[in-house]
């Protein structure tokens, strides 16, 4: 079974140099990294989402970075617009510190990852 760690960083490319790069989502344009956070076990990117929806911040757990490109100032991610939309909506900063928020958040990626294997699978026939 393939597992998604959701608050490591697998890229191991993440660093404050990604401030100000631009986020793609599967589907497009999400915003633009604002903030890391390297809490301990809950790594994560603060993203800007401009006008995306009312100048609202979303949080994207480092683990979700499926590429850094450094020459388009990119970090991409395995995620849809409308399901980073869908996460516990981010609101203060302090979320960000908060490890209950940061919890709800895991558990949300961690089942919408799980649902896209089990799609995968079903569509292979496995």
């Amino acid at each position: 079974m393939d597992t998604v760690r959701i608050w490591e960083d697998p890229t191991s490319a993440l660093g404050e140099d990604v401030i100000e790069y631009d986020v793609e989502a599967e589907d497009g344009s999400l915003g633009t990294v604002v903030r890391l956070s390297g809490i301990p076990g809950f790594d994560h990117l603060v993203v800007d989402a401009g006008v995306w929806k009312f100048g609202r911040s979303v949080v994207v757990p480092a683990g979700l970075v499926t590429e850094v490109d450094k020459a388009g100032r990119t970090v991409k991610v395995r995620c849809g617009k409308d399901e980073i939309k869908a996460a516990p909506r981010f609101e203060r900063d302090n979320d960000t510190s908060d490890l209950f928020y940061l919890r709800r958040l895991g558990t949300y990626y961690e089942s919408l990852m799980a649902a896209r294997t089990e799609e995968v699978r079903d569509a292979e026939g496995g």
